[in-house]
């Protein structure tokens, strides 16, 4: 089974034969690779290199991590699983769903009152709570001034459904 290594650090002249030159000295190397930038095609500092055999891997972790390659001092470490990126910032986690309890979708205790609506509820209210809603949209805002109905609020002056407006645009 092989193993892959992180190399980080690396210097931007580093080649891929040059990284794979570098470690073969521990061992079968099967893969060398530098990752470069995907529009400027520059090296992005860090490659990955694939082992053959996994001791010869751990070998070369503990021997080059930390030394000098190309001017540069390098980490070499186990490469870990990449994450699906979710686009610029990386990717985001937010864990798992959470639960605020009750039995209310999104969680929470039950509301007072709440359910289906029954028989002699005043629009979908409970016990009539609160003043009658207008199904027109008509009545009074909180300062008691006029809101007006439907028809006042699309008008009848041709001026394209836009109070205050006038005329289209």
């Amino acid at each position: 089974m092989s193993k892959k290594l992180f190399v980080g650090g690396l210097s931007w002249g580093t080649t891929d034969d040059r990284l794979k030159e570098a470690f073969a000295r521990f061992g079968e190397v099967s893969e060398a690779k530098i990752i470069n930038d995907r529009e400027s095609g520059r090296s992005r500092g860090f490659g990955f290199v694939t082992f053959a055999d996994p001791a010869a891997a751990d070998l070369a972790i503990t021997e080059l991590d930390g030394k000098d390659l190309d001017g540069r001092t390098i980490r070499v470490n186990e490469a870990q699983a990449q994450q699906r990126s979710r686009g610029p910032g990386g990717p985001r986690d937010f864990g798992p769903p959470r639960s605020f309890g009750g039995d209310r979708p999104g969680g929470g205790p039950p509301r007072p009152g709440s359910g289906p609506p029954r028989p002699g509820d005043r629009d979908g209210r409970r016990d009539g709570a609160g003043p009658p809603r207008d199904r027109d949209g008509g009545g009074r805002d909180r300062s008691g001034r006029d809101r007006g109905g439907r028809a006042s609020d699309f008008g009848d002056d041709d001026s394209g459904g836009r109070r205050g407006r006038g005329g289209r645009f």
